[in-house]
């Protein structure tokens, strides 16, 4: 999965997107598809909605570049909060009328949570994301993986406990009147701002 771009391309991406080059869209798709797709499919379980989910984010990207700030953040970022409000409202929708309330917003929490800690682990620098691999997916302890990833056990305590940190983060909702639309919380989705509104509108 592709990695924060350097400031500079996002700032160029959104000026190219801006003047209406097809191109750029293109380039953005083929950077960050697998990202929005893998995160929709994470909230939603289902193929077809993650696809739904995945057009929906790129056409509003497409038709609203400047709704991206980046002082605020790195694109990769701005659209992967776009995709998880837009995911969440599908989910809602989704479940409408199953359960009560409380099983809902239950629901809804527990896939914002694992969409945010998927988010997390692959923005994560490659160093972290091999030691936290290595302890929960094959099972190591940080003397084994250090071994493994030849370091001392010293730096291999010390990367995954700031990866665990990291992803002690997934279920932190930010306050949403600290934050701009779009930049903070999405577990309710942006409030007339993103996909949301853009693909009911269509």
């Amino acid at each position: 999965m592709p990695k924060d771009a350097p400031p500079r391309w996002d700032r160029r991406m959104q000026q190219r997107l801006a003047r209406g080059e097809a191109a750029a869209l293109g380039e953005l798709y083929d950077r960050f598809a697998s990202l929005v797709h893998s995160l929709a499919h994470r909230v939603l379980g289902d193929e077809k909605a993650a696809d739904r989910v995945t057009r929906e984010v790129f056409g509003y990207i497409w038709e609203n570049p400047d709704a991206y700030d980046p002082k605020q953040g790195s694109m990769r970022s701005w659209v992967a909060r776009i995709t998880q409000g837009q995911a969440v409202a599908r989910l809602r929708q989704a479940e409408l009328g199953n359960g009560s309330r409380e099983e809902l917003e239950q629901k809804v929490r527990r896939a914002n949570a694992a969409a945010r800690a998927d988010f997390i682990v692959t923005s994560m620098p490659a160093p972290l994301r091999a030691a936290l691999e290595l302890a929960y997916f094959k099972r190591r302890d940080y003397r084994q993986a250090a071994a493994d990833l030849q370091i001392s056990e010293d730096e291999a305590r010390r990367r995954l406990r700031l990866g665990l940190q990291l992803l002690s983060t997934a279920n932190a909702v930010p306050r949403e009147d600290t934050v701009r639309p779009g930049y903070g919380s999405s577990e309710y989705g942006p409030s007339g701002y993103g996909p949301s509104n853009y693909g009911n509108a269509r």
